[in-house]
């Protein structure tokens, strides 16, 4: 099995949106991009801040910067444009349904009514992708949800979310290679 070829983290871009709950996936491709060197450039035609993932020459990191709903348009756009397939892609988002400093990764499934999860599965017409889910907690009350994903987290759960990120960018290397079980088993253990 080839390893991921394209890491797409999703948020929103603008500085209002920079510390919500929402940004998980960015920061996750902000960190990625710091440990590994990597230089992200804004690409017109990609519709995202991207560039490619050091030392892997055929690998890339994305940023789309089409806003969380239309995620798709960008994921799409570089997955066309360097033939990349959806096994060979990993969405990064943050997850209502894991608490603060929470990581999974998983292959496929539903988008959870996660609308930028809903757009990636419309733009790529399949939902065999992998994705790595970063836990944010939920507000308790589905009616507060939007006010709560676009907002920033509180200083303890903001530290545990961080830790998260920092216990998944550790499983990169395994991502980038293929070994998906032994990345699931080391990210999934306590």
């Amino acid at each position: 099995m080839s390893g991921i070829k394209l890491i797409a983290g999703l948020g929103n871009p603008g500085d209002k949106y920079t510390m919500t709950r929402h940004n998980a996936g960015f920061w996750f491709v902000d960190l990625l991009a710091q440990q590994s060197g990597s230089r992200l450039t804004a690409e017109a035609k990609l519709f995202g801040i991207a560039g490619k993932w050091q030392p892997h020459g055929d690998k890339w990191l994305l940023k789309p910067t089409t806003f969380m709903n239309a995620s798709g348009k960008a994921v799409a756009a570089i997955a066309h444009y360097y033939k990349i397939s959806p096994a060979e892609i990993l969405i990064v988002h943050d997850e209502l349904d894991l608490p603060p400093g929470q990581a999974k990764l998983k292959f496929g499934g539903g988008h959870g009514g996660h609308n930028g999860l809903r757009d990636i599965h419309a733009a790529l017409g399949t939902p065999d992708y992998w994705r790595l889910r970063l836990g944010i907690g939920h507000p308790g009350n589905k009616a507060e949800v939007v006010n709560f994903v676009l907002k920033a987290a509180g200083k303890d759960e903001q530290q545990a979310i961080d830790d998260s990120l920092i216990k998944a960018s550790g499983i990169s290397e395994l991502l980038a290679q293929g070994q998906f079980e032994k990345a699931m088993l080391q990210l999934h253990s306590k």
